[in-house]
């Protein structure tokens, strides 16, 4: 693949796999005036997020079998058509409830990008750029917190939070052009492949039952959860407790995010010395301690705004390894069912985030500490589910050793 039509392919799967980012983090700042005119409390608008959460882990296991069965492409535009027109109507809700459930819907198209990209990535490059490919991924991915929350809250001071799904209408439209013209066919459609209920359960099973695919998907999975915890209860904690503008809250998130896509670049330099096992048990090790510091720091009244932004700016920088990395190993068993080992790993990771969202909600007690006990509590079972994983992978290469010998 020539320099150009790398950087396109790279450029275009990054746009999709940030689609989902996207549409969460630009409306986080409208939180507050969407509450107030559609007559309701932010943690209720919050489920907007968990209902989205729902709906793109759901969807994933649809579009797995689909991208699988047909190709890459024709699943993807029909996932982007559908997002682009529920986009749309999410600007003329008119109700707390109609905007989650229009969330759902939205999540139903975006989660075709997600899954997509994962499956094109193992498609396109050799297994051992995984790691490094989806490191790139995440200069796009990590636009969206970067710039998605300072534009949703000028938006919304200016033109109201309406303004911010035709945005992400018209972002909708790009990416399909993009697609269209710029992105390469991926692994060609396998009409063999059967849609009825029981081959899917069955080839969803086999993707599962691999220690190495569970171990990490789960381990990232759980990791990425206490990001999910974070996005849904920060407007509250800053906005609310900390009483910060709707500008000032997408500089913060911005400052914070600028941690992820630091530690991201840092990881392909770090590849080139050490494994991806090593960096992701050492960075969620290092993730259990700052949420660990986060619990203690407000259940004693020792944080403030900036104490608590330089946690949590330590907290999602690890995120900047572990996700690229636990991604790459937990895909690299499979090149056929690539697409339905992609799907099912979305599906986990955004199937507890979306636990861990609602969790943050059913939580709330006007403190920070739901958000914090849920960032921690996810950081310290996913270092333990990777070392109890990694003891599982080491005894089945070792009795596939014997095997053999």
């Amino acid at each position: 693949m020539k320099g150009r039509e790398r950087f396109f392919t790279i450029f275009t799967l990054g746009l999709l796999s940030a689609m989902g980012a996207f549409s969460i983090d630009m409306y986080l700042p409208g939180f507050p005036d969407i509450a107030r005119d559609l007559h309701t409390t932010v943690a209720y608008i919050t489920l907007s997020i968990t209902s989205f959460f729902i709906g793109i882990s759901l969807g994933q296991l649809l579009y797995g079998p689909l991208l699988d069965r047909f190709g890459r492409k024709k699943p993807l535009v029909l996932g982007l058509f559908v997002y682009f027109l529920t986009s749309i109507a999410c600007a003329f809700s008119v109700s707390a409830n109609m905007l989650i459930g229009l969330r759902f819907l939205q999540a139903l198209g975006s989660c075709a990008g997600l899954v997509a990209s994962r499956a094109l990535v193992r498609d396109i490059f050799p297994v051992q750029e995984n790691a490094k490919i989806f490191s790139l991924l995440m200069l796009v991915l990590a636009l969206s917190p970067i710039v998605a929350p300072t534009l949703g809250g000028y938006m919304t001071a200016i033109f109201g939070w309406q303004s911010i799904f035709y945005v992400l209408g018209f972002i909708a439209g790009s990416t399909l052009l993009l697609v269209y013209f710029k992105l390469p066919q991926g692994r060609a459609a396998d009409p063999t492949l059967s849609l009825k209920p029981k081959p899917i359960i069955s080839g969803f099973w086999e993707v599962a039952k691999v220690p190495q695919f569970y171990t990490y998907a789960f381990a990232g999975a759980i990791a990425s959860s206490g990001l999910y915890a974070y996005i849904a209860g920060s407007p509250f904690v800053f906005m609310q407790l900390y009483k910060v503008s709707e500008k000032q809250y997408g500089w913060i998130f911005a400052i914070i995010a600028m941690g992820l896509i630091s530690a991201s670049q840092v990881n392909t330099i770090l590849l080139r010395k050490y494994s991806s096992e090593q960096i992701v048990r050492t960075t969620l090790f290092f993730q259990s301690l700052a949420g660990i510091s986060l619990v203690v720091g407000n259940y004693f009244h020792l944080l403030g705004l900036y104490s608590t932004i330089i946690l949590i700016w330590i907290f999602l920088s690890t995120q900047g390894f572990a996700f690229p990395n636990s991604s790459a190993l937990s895909l690299a068993p499979f090149s056929k069912n690539a697409g339905t080992a992609s799907a099912l790993m979305g599906a986990i990771q955004l199937g507890i985030g979306a636990f861990s969202t609602a969790l943050v909600s059913i939580l709330s007690n006007g403190t920070a500490m739901p958000m914090s006990s849920v960032m921690c509590a996810c950081a310290i079972i996913s270092f333990t589910v990777l070392m109890t994983g990694r003891k599982v992978i080491n005894r089945s290469l070792d009795r596939f050793a014997i095997n053999e010998v």
